[in-house]
């Protein structure tokens, strides 16, 4: 198994490894800080330093359980020993993405009452839909206008380990319509924002809701009955 290090540190960028298996798909480490696409957020890239030569990782997934860095060209073989360099640039864009994606779902579900339906994430982008009757851009605005207030609190973010019993006793956890945690994980990661949301999350995050920045509503819209959808940008 893969030590996933952007699991309790997002912001290691690089880590010494060691090749574990190859095939057309790409190749499993030892260990590595790159992020396995999943709960909306894309996997990360950016390459595998052998020798003096760079071979670029342009995706990460998950397969069979392993965790696979997708690569364009190499001659890898297991056993070789890398240096594994994300992208940083895009994978903080990322991060600061999604942890105002948490911060937009804890808004709607503490003054509106509504789960998540639905989500995805691009670096600095991203949507979420929410169980709601209506929506309208008045409505748009005034989220953007509280989210920016919660978000320029400089509120901490932490990850915490939770054993699978205790986490899915607590029902603000699962804020899905859905719960979409796979029955084998124990413990469940959880992603706090002191003071505003505590999420069971695999992705990635900024340290402080500071560090996101502001944020823009640009498009609220229907997506059907009880399912409306909210389009947000990082400002800068």
């Amino acid at each position: 198994m893969t030590e996933e290090i952007a699991a309790v540190d997002a912001y290691q960028r690089s880590v010494s490894a060691v090749v574990l298996g190859v095939d057309e798909g790409g190749v499993v480490l030892d260990r590595t800080v790159f992020y396995p696409r999943g709960g909306g957020q894309p996997g990360d890239t950016g390459f595998l330093r052998v020798g003096g030569t760079e071979v670029r990782v342009i995706d990460t997934f998950k397969r069979g359980g392993e965790l696979w860095h997708r690569i364009d060209g190499g001659n890898l073989e297991a056993g070789m020993s890398v240096v594994a360099v994300i992208d940083w640039e895009r994978r903080h864009i990322l991060m600061r993405t999604h942890t105002a994606l948490h911060a937009l779902s804890a808004v709607i579900w503490r003054d509106f009452d509504a789960k998540v339906t639905g989500g995805n994430m691009e670096p600095g982008s991203a949507r979420m839909d929410f169980e709601l009757d209506s929506i309208s851009v008045d409505f748009g605005r005034e989220v953007e206008r509280v989210l920016n207030e919660e978000l320029a609190g400089d509120l901490p973010v932490f990850v915490h380990f939770l054993a699978r019993e205790e986490a899915l006793a607590d029902p603000d956890l699962i804020r899905t319509k859905v719960n979409l945690l796979p029955e084998f994980l124990d413990p469940i990661r959880v992603i706090e924002i002191q003071g505003l949301d505590k999420q069971a999350d695999g992705g990635t995050h900024v340290r402080s809701t500071a560090e996101v920045g502001r944020v823009s509503v640009t498009k609220t819209e229907s997506k059907g009955k009880a399912n409306k959808r909210i389009r947000i940008e990082l400002a800068g």
